[in-house]
């Protein structure tokens, strides 16, 4: 019963937040703070997972690939799907829902602690649609813009990998991947990395909204809230799988 009622309550946030604004300047500046916040401030850690995510999957996949008869192009077509299939929108959303999402939970659970929030509804501002549908609008625009980022940067590191370590050339390694390319991967990644997006912002939202208590529940909130995401995550990358592979 509990988590028809968890889930219950988050529908109805989300249905609440898509009503008609009330002033649109006020809500456009605070997406694109919003989006300044979620996108540029996770840029430089999505660099850094991206760039040596590609690296490691180059070292790894030459270390497995021993056979003489296997052309080293391999590898670089083994990195490239692997890269834009799986470790460009599952694991770069894995790591923003723990930076954003806990962000964004301790952020609407201290408004909703120190009674912001209340303030705001007595003064007849619809705080779902404040507050709410900002986040989620940003991360939906956002998080797939640096799936792409993640997405190059991650072949690239890949390359670089591959040069340093002398498995490949990089002729070799950019032969690879021209060879066999399909460009529904991409289109997919895509569709994982909006998912995805929605909820890393959804989730937390929730919890930071609907908290109660004082500054300890807010960090249980928020923990709860990247746990509950990264589950999901997971849970919507088999299902989208399943469904679009």
């Amino acid at each position: 019963m509990n988590f028809f009622t968890h889930f219950g309550k988050y529908l109805l946030m989300l249905k609440g937040m898509i009503s008609k604004p009330e002033n649109a300047k006020v809500y456009w500046k605070e997406f694109m703070h919003q989006c300044s916040d979620i996108g540029v401030g996770s840029l430089g850690i999505v660099c850094i997972i991206s760039l040596f995510m590609g690296a490691v999957s180059t070292v790894q996949t030459a270390y497995q690939l021993v056979s003489p008869l296997i052309s080293k192009t391999t590898i670089a077509q083994i990195v490239r799907d692997t890269v834009i299939l799986e470790f460009a929108p599952t694991l770069v959303c894995i790591v923003l829902a723990g930076v954003v999402g806990s962000k964004i939970a301790s952020e609407l659970g201290n408004m909703r602690v120190s009674e912001q929030i209340d303030a705001l509804e007595i003064m007849g501002i619809n705080t779902k649609t404040f507050l709410v549908m900002p986040k989620i609008a940003a991360a939906i625009v956002t998080i797939p813009l640096m799936v792409i980022l993640a997405m190059a940067l991650g072949i690239y590191g890949g390359r670089l990998a591959g040069e340093a370590s002398n498995i490949l050339s990089a002729d070799t390694y950019d032969r690879g991947l021209m060879q066999n390319f399909m460009p529904y991967n991409v289109t997919f990644a895509l569709i994982k990395a909006y998912t995805f997006a929605f909820i890393i912002s959804s989730i937390p939202a929730y919890f930071g909204y609907f908290v109660q208590g004082g500054s300890l529940e807010i960090g249980r909130s928020s923990t709860k809230s990247v746990v509950v995401s990264c589950i999901m995550i997971l849970l919507a990358d088999y299902a989208l799988a399943a469904l679009l592979l």
